[in-house]
């Protein structure tokens, strides 16, 4: 795993009305601080990425349909430099993944339906200097093709 990444097996709490599932709590050791909330969305067969940021830690769950999240240790000096990690998350695997500052990091919806995630960043959205930093999703310096892998 990269330095830094931490997942956390979510559960779903449910009785007879539906369910209920805690993404993100203070008590958690994966929790730092919060900036805000916000959900972001990627059709079916959609590759949303490459970014990472300087400033701040992503906390996401995917909350509706599934998600293929990846992530790429492109830090100089780190003992995981040049490993990349892959995630499915969404309703089939609900987990909370955080993402440390400086790592790339992209997803790609991977179910019929639009995939859904939530992020709790440690940080504001900067609008005058936003905190985002953007690769190419076929950027030849990432070692990593958004394809299917069939097998």
């Amino acid at each position: 795993m990269i330095e830094g990444v931490k997942t956390r097996q979510l559960r779903r709490i449910p009785d007879e009305r539906g369910w209920l599932m805690e993404m993100l709590r203070s008590d958690w050791d994966e929790y730092e601080q919060f900036g805000q909330v916000y959900v972001t969305a990627a059709y079916p067969g959609v590759v949303k990425g490459w970014h990472y940021h300087k400033l701040q830690n992503d906390h996401f769950v995917c909350v509706a349909g599934m998600a293929k999240v990846v992530l790429y240790d492109a830090r100089e000096g780190s003992p995981t430099h040049g490993e990349v990690n892959e995630f499915f998350m969404g309703v089939l695997n609900p987990i909370l993944l955080k993402i440390p500052k400086g790592v790339m990091h992209g997803f790609k919806g991977v179910s019929p339906e639009t995939a859904l995630i939530v992020n709790v960043p440690t940080q504001l959205y900067n609008y005058a200097e936003p905190d985002e930093y953007r690769v190419p999703w076929d950027s030849p310096d990432i070692p990593y093709d958004w394809g299917l892998k069939h097998g």
